[in-house]
């Protein structure tokens, strides 16, 4: 079947396209270039006047693994019922900060998303992270596995193993877990935790290892990038949260070497202590480093007001904040050798000078930074707010008058706190086509998705352009997925799977030895069932693999 969209303005950063009026045509899921000669088109779909991106990819967002459940079991009173589900098209679910799997999936594709990416799986825990992910109907997925505070990796610093027993480490944990990243949370934080420590910064030692979380960011850089793997470190810094933590984030970048580091939310390690408050916007001095050092990637992690759920892996920091819980409940957890995990209540209030100045230092940031390939738009998803927020947040970037009027109703203090007023800098379509598709996918390795050009996979948006952006990102007129239409006036009428994107780095098989003894000694599951087969993702008839090559091989 040859599918055609005739005359919409195709913004495709990945092919240097800024809104030229063009065709695009669709066969067997596929992009395709234009037919030679006579050729019969199937079904055509008119665009004059419309927006046309490719599908945009959330690369931060926490849509499965334990604490979701936590969290959802927590909070009873978020988990109401849904008036848009349709039996005949979609499954019922509810659900606001923290939703259902089949209500991510159709919110998502109503906003013109095609893939998200878990940005936390745990590698013991990693096989229900998946099974999971492959309920969220009409989604892409993929994760990024979490080590830096596991035991053994630990162990290994402590032995002062070599870099090749530990990429071997790495390579065998990412294969075990299906990932195509390496996430880091508070390195050696949540080991440090279970040891009685309260804080861990930068260069102090994990009390039980004397390893410290500079020593676990380089290492870990160097596995990432020596194994080829696409998606730089993932990391979640030191000292989330604590005023004065921007010294610890422009740190941490100067001491990775030039290697290459993706740091995730910024907003909430860029604080800074002045003031009559002592927490002060530090937007400024990590935009500059990051605009200096081009190995550095980042996303937001923005806050917006309202009532959400924090959920990480963060069980020191969730720990320290839990007093802050609204409503007043939370839990934090161990879970085996691994990690943990905190999850707490939150309600950012615009009112509440702090929460104030942290949903401005955001949005400086986004400002401030001047390479739209190198930033990219999440809310840590739910811990800042709901993805569903997102076309509201690309209001703020794209519309100064409306962003100027969000901020004179905060509070007075965080106003007088803020440069937000004096930047001038809007967003273009471009812009958000860049953070939201074209960046996402090449940060991530993703090697035919994330653009218009033939061969890519036909994950495609159409917009009616509007001048209020919210409106306009709110609801899609058309959502094709690997090139069947799934949305339909910001509305889903056709369900179907995405694929599960992974990476399969090479490692010394004898690793297995080693690690065959500690989970016999140590861990509660055997190294058998540790490993998920490529079976397991597929089995159930919908769910597909895709490999993407590693760097400096071919796919």
């Amino acid at each position: 079947m040859l599918i055609k969209l005739t005359g919409g303005a195709v913004y495709d950063p990945a092919s240097g396209i800024d809104g030229v009026k063009q065709d695009i045509y669709i066969q067997d899921g596929r992009i395709v270039n234009k037919p030679i000669g006579d050729f019969k088109v199937d079904k055509e779909y008119d665009l004059n006047g419309k927006v046309v991106m490719s599908g945009a990819i959330d690369m931060h967002t926490h849509i499965g693994g334990g604490k979701g459940n936590i969290a959802r079991t927590l909070l009873p009173e978020d988990h109401r019922a849904d008036p848009v589900a349709r039996t005949d098209i979609t499954r019922s679910g509810c659900g606001h900060a923290m939703p259902s799997t089949f209500v991510t999936g159709y919110r998502y594709a109503e906003m013109g998303y095609t893939a998200g990416f878990e940005p936390a799986v745990l590698p013991i825990n990693a096989r229900q992270a998946h099974m999971e992910m492959a309920d969220i109907p009409i989604l892409d997925k993929g994760g990024y596995v979490l080590l830096g505070s596991d035991d053994y990796l630990l162990r290994m610093l402590t032995a002062k193993k070599d870099q090749k027993a530990i990429n071997d480490y790495v390579a065998f944990t990412m294969q075990a877990a299906k990932a195509i990243g390496v996430k880091v949370v508070n390195p050696g934080g949540i080991s440090a935790f279970k040891f009685n420590q309260r804080k861990l910064d930068l260069d102090e030692q994990n009390s039980h290892y004397g390893v410290t979380p500079r020593d676990i960011l380089r290492v870990l850089a160097t596995a990432v990038k020596e194994l080829g793997v696409t998606h730089p470190l993932h990391v979640h810094g030191c000292n989330l949260g604590v005023p004065g933590n921007m010294n610890t984030t422009l740190d941490t970048i100067q001491g990775i070497g030039g290697l290459p580091m993706h740091l995730t939310h910024i907003q909430f390690h860029s604080y800074g202590t002045e003031g009559d408050f002592k927490f002060s916007s530090g937007a400024a001095q990590i935009a500059e480093a990051v605009n200096k050092n081009k190995n550095i990637t980042i996303d937001v992690g923005q806050i917006l007001f309202g009532q959400t759920v924090t959920a990480s892996g963060d069980n020191m920091r969730q720990h320290a904040n839990h007093k802050h819980a609204s409503p007043n409940k939370w839990v934090t957890m161990d879970i085996e050798c691994d990690a943990g995990c905190g999850v707490v209540p939150f309600k950012y209030r615009d009112q509440n000078f702090v929460n104030a100045l942290q949903w401005a230092i955001g949005l400086e940031t986004f400002l401030l930074v001047d390479d739209p390939w190198r930033i990219f738009l999440t809310t840590d998803h739910p811990n800042g707010a709901p993805f569903t927020s997102y076309p509201h947040l690309i209001r703020l970037l794209m519309d100064r008058s409306f962003r100027n009027d969000m901020l004179a109703t905060i509070h007075p203090e965080a106003q007088k706190m803020t440069t937000l007023a004096s930047i001038e800098r809007e967003y273009s379509l471009q812009e958000i086509a860049i953070m939201t598709r074209a960046g996402a996918a090449r940060l991530i390795g993703l090697q035919d998705r994330g653009g218009l050009s033939a061969g890519n996979w036909a994950d495609i948006t159409v917009y009616t352009d509007n001048a209020d952006r919210q409106l306009m990102f709110e609801k899609p007129d058309y959502v094709f997925k690997d090139g069947e239409l799934v949305v339909v006036d910001g509305k889903v009428v056709y369900t179907k799977w995405g694929t599960t994107h992974v990476v399969k780095p090479d490692y010394d098989s004898s690793v297995e030895k080693d690690l065959q003894a500690y989970f016999d000694r140590f861990l509660t599951m055997k190294l058998s069932n540790f490993k998920i087969s490529d079976d397991e993702i597929t089995e159930d008839g919908r769910g597909r693999l895709t490999v993407h090559p590693l760097k400096g091989t071919v796919a």
